[in-house]
């Protein structure tokens, strides 16, 4: 969840996905002032960080494998195809009690409208739901419960989590318009105590960290579009315009470098 933001500013709502991985204006400079092995410790540590790795992992193996980049007589294309398969396999029992996460940034929503209450619902309760049948379908292609529910569970799972995206997305575009209004005001600032010679340093750090502010919420939008896509194209069975194997793996590596790079600066 975000860290909220200074108290001279409206707050914003937090999104599932901020949820995933703090903002990164408050660790900008540690992060950078930080060794990159006890950095990398720090970030390998936590489950986001591995499961993540293992995303980029996947989805590479996936576009070499989409892109037809190797024969499917190679012994290589066939390992990459069982790595590719392990790897999503092993990125599903990350998900254990990763809904919990869900509830909590629900209760701490702020909820001033019904328009709040409503999409954050939406979003924390799609994704939530997600997280939660994705255990059992987990549990259901490792061989534990009958693997004849699978498919039903998956179709479950795509159904809450674009549910899920539509609603964060919503609450992000939100935001990001928030965070412009507030932009707009302290450029207007900054213009006003320039113009007095009065000094407005304060100003001006409190416009770079809403403009990083502003970027990162822009890579979000961007993250969950790429990860609806794939939901919906889960939904359909990968059939249909959008659902073409090379571009679903471009999708998932973009997903994973923008929420890989979150991560690392927040961690």
């Amino acid at each position: 969840m975000e860290p909220p933001v200074p108290q001279t500013l409206p707050p914003l709502a937090p999104s599932p996905t901020a949820a995933k991985a703090p903002d990164a204006t408050a660790a900008g400079k540690t992060t950078r002032d930080r060794d990159f092995l006890l950095h990398l410790e720090a970030y390998l540590a936590k489950r986001d960080g591995v499961d993540k790795a293992l995303k980029i992992s996947r989805y590479a193996a996936k576009i070499v494998l989409a892109s037809s980049l190797l024969p499917e007589t190679l012994p290589l294309h066939r390992r990459l195809k069982s790595f590719e398969s392990s790897v999503g396999l092993s990125r599903k029992a990350f998900r254990l009690g990763k809904f919990v996460q869900d509830v909590n940034a629900f209760r701490a929503s702020p909820l001033d409208s019904g328009q709040d209450l409503i999409l954050s619902l939406i979003a924390y309760g799609g994704e939530g739901i997600y997280y939660f049948v994705e255990q059992f379908v987990w549990l259901a292609k490792s061989g534990l419960i009958d693997g004849r529910h699978s498919r039903l569970l998956s179709k479950i799972s795509a159904w809450a989590e674009f549910v899920g995206y539509v609603g964060s997305v919503n609450l992000k575009i939100r935001d990001l318009r928030m965070l412009r209004e507030d932009e707009a005001c302290v450029e207007s600032s900054i213009e006003i105590a320039t113009s007095r010679g009065v000094d407005c340093k304060d100003e001006e750090l409190k416009l770079r960290k809403l403009r990083e502010k502003k970027l990162m919420k822009k890579l979000s939008i961007i993250q969950d579009l790429a990860d609806g896509l794939m939901a919906l194209a889960d939904i359909r069975d990968g059939k249909g315009r959008l659902s073409g194997p090379l571009l679903m793996s471009c999708a998932g590596l973009v997903s994973a470098l923008i929420s890989t790079h979150k991560n690392w600066v927040s961690c």
